[in-house]
């Protein structure tokens, strides 16, 4: 697991950007699509979209002349991970435990 960025926190204490989020859950949406769903400037949406874009917790896919936003779900699982360690130590052990496992069985070396 990778420790959160200060900027993937940042990002998250606007509620425009986690409303933007939560927009993203259910797929891909063009950077208009996103925009039309708020009173904002397009200038403000677009900021919103670059730092989402820049803590890491969207990715973007150009298809032709279009924009795709997308959730990064990896850093999310970080953050939760993350979060988790503050409240129970122990599952972050059991977690890497886990992952090690996993990863080693996928490369063949346990049975």
């Amino acid at each position: 697991m990778q420790v959160p960025s200060n900027a993937a926190f940042r990002a998250l204490a606007d509620p425009t950007r986690r409303e933007i989020l939560r927009m993203l859950r259910d797929g891909p949406k063009t950077s208009g699509e996103i925009a039309s769903r708020f009173g904002s400037s397009w200038p403000t949406i677009s900021r919103h979209l670059a730092v989402l874009r820049d803590a890491g917790l969207a990715v973007t896919e150009r298809r032709g002349q279009e924009i795709y936003y997308d959730l990064n779900t990896s850093v999310f699982q970080d953050l939760v991970q993350h979060l988790l360690e503050w409240v129970k130590p122990e599952t972050a052990v059991r977690s890497r435990a886990r992952k090690a496992r996993r990863a080693l069985a996928a490369s063949g070396g346990v049975k």
